[in-house]
């Protein structure tokens, strides 16, 4: 029924705040970023090493993004050189349980998205050239290493 999504709070609705959640969400580095930092605080070079795949300067960016949403503090102490540590708000650990369940539903069913995904681009290359078809797309899955 239709008038079922009519209600103020909607993911439907323009102004609805379901909708901020999965923006953030939507970016693959920041939900990695947050997982990596759900062990605790880590410096740059420790998330940067922790999380396979990423740029210093994407994960900067992430950071930046992720400080901006109040879900990560970045702390530096005044030793020489300065040290930069960063970690989850009490916001940003809110979001720790959801991400683990993403996480243990792509591990239970990820190679069945996979297969699905590989027989959607096996059809593709089945295709006649002039039906739009432009063959496999490459799939990078972030990965976060075990600390």
């Amino acid at each position: 029924m239709v008038s079922d999504f009519q209600r103020p709070g909607d993911v439907f609705l323009a102004d609805c705040p379901a909708r901020l959640a999965v923006e953030i969400i939507a970016d693959k580095w920041a939900v990695v970023v947050i997982y990596a930092l759900s062990r605790g605080p880590r410096r740059h070079g420790e998330i940067l090493a922790l999380v396979g795949g990423i740029s210093k300067k994407v994960l900067t960016q992430t950071l930046r993004r992720l400080q901006r949403y109040g879900l990560v503090s970045r702390q530096v102490f005044g030793t020489t050189p300065a040290r930069t540590q960063y970690e989850l708000t009490e916001l940003g650990t809110t979001l720790v349980v959801p991400i683990a369940a993403l996480t243990q539903w792509a591990e239970t069913h990820g190679s069945a998205v996979m297969e699905a995904l590989d027989a959607a681009e096996n059809e593709q290359w089945l295709q006649p050239a002039s039906s739009g078809g432009h063959g496999p797309h490459m799939r990078q899955v972030p990965h976060v290493r075990s600390a």
